[in-house]
């Protein structure tokens, strides 16, 4: 209910305070379960995609959101899914998590580059999403963001208004579903997982107009400020 609640909400408030341009909805599935791969670069992010999707949209958000108490009752109420970064082992259940999701019908949200970009580009992305693909046999749809970053710009807690957002949605991509679903991993590849998921970010990267680099997204010092 809160989910709903919130988007009935705020759909016209974002309509009202910003410029939001969609294109190629049409590739997001009206039902079953999928996986929505964007690139990330503000906070915001994670509020305007689901506004523009007419699903409900489950995201694997980082745990320090869920650390918070002045974020975590929101993450909480919309049903997110935490995933902590650098500790592998909560990633993996973060992954189970996120399939279990899937294998109930529902729309999964993923930045594959796990953790915001910085420069304006779009960088190398980490594999689990191709694993969800392969494994849970679901399509992978490409989503590229532009403009979050000038709404809100990391360390800003305000979001500024009369700027546009542009959040367009490629054609789905599928990875090879796994020969025995109970075993994923007795024929896995994961140079296939790493050159889907290389595609991917190169579609991404179009789509959202910002150059990609193979690069993994650098670390950074952590920071108090959850914008």
């Amino acid at each position: 209910m809160a989910y709903w609640l919130l988007k009935v909400v705020l759909t016209p408030v974002f309509r009202l305070l910003w410029r939001v341009r969609v294109e190629g909805r049409q590739h997001v599935p009206a039902e079953g379960a999928a996986v929505l791969a964007a690139n990330h670069q503000s906070f915001c992010d994670s509020l305007f995609l689901p506004l523009v999707v007419p699903r409900k949209v489950t995201f694997l958000a980082k745990a320090e959101y869920f650390d918070s108490p002045k974020t975590a009752w929101f993450f909480r109420a919309v049903g997110q899914i935490p995933i902590r970064r650098g500790d592998g082992k909560e990633a993996e259940r973060a992954l189970e998590t996120a399939a279990g999701a899937l294998a109930e019908g529902r729309l999964v949200a993923i930045y594959p580059e796990g953790t915001r970009s910085l420069d304006g580009l779009v960088h190398r992305g980490r594999t689990g999403v191709a694993r969800l693909s392969r494994e849970c046999g679901v399509a992978v749809v490409p989503v590229g963001i532009h403009g979050t970053v000038d709404v809100q710009p990391v360390g800003r807690r305000l979001m500024r208004p009369g700027k546009t957002v542009v959040i367009r949605f490629g054609r789905p991509m599928r990875m090879t579903p796994a020969a025995d679903r109970l075993h994923p991993f007795v024929d896995h590849d994961h140079r296939e997982c790493r050159e889907f998921t290389d595609t991917l970010m190169h579609e991404i990267s179009r789509l959202s107009g910002q150059p990609y680099v193979d690069e993994y997204v650098p670390k950074r010092a952590p920071s108090p400020s959850v914008a």
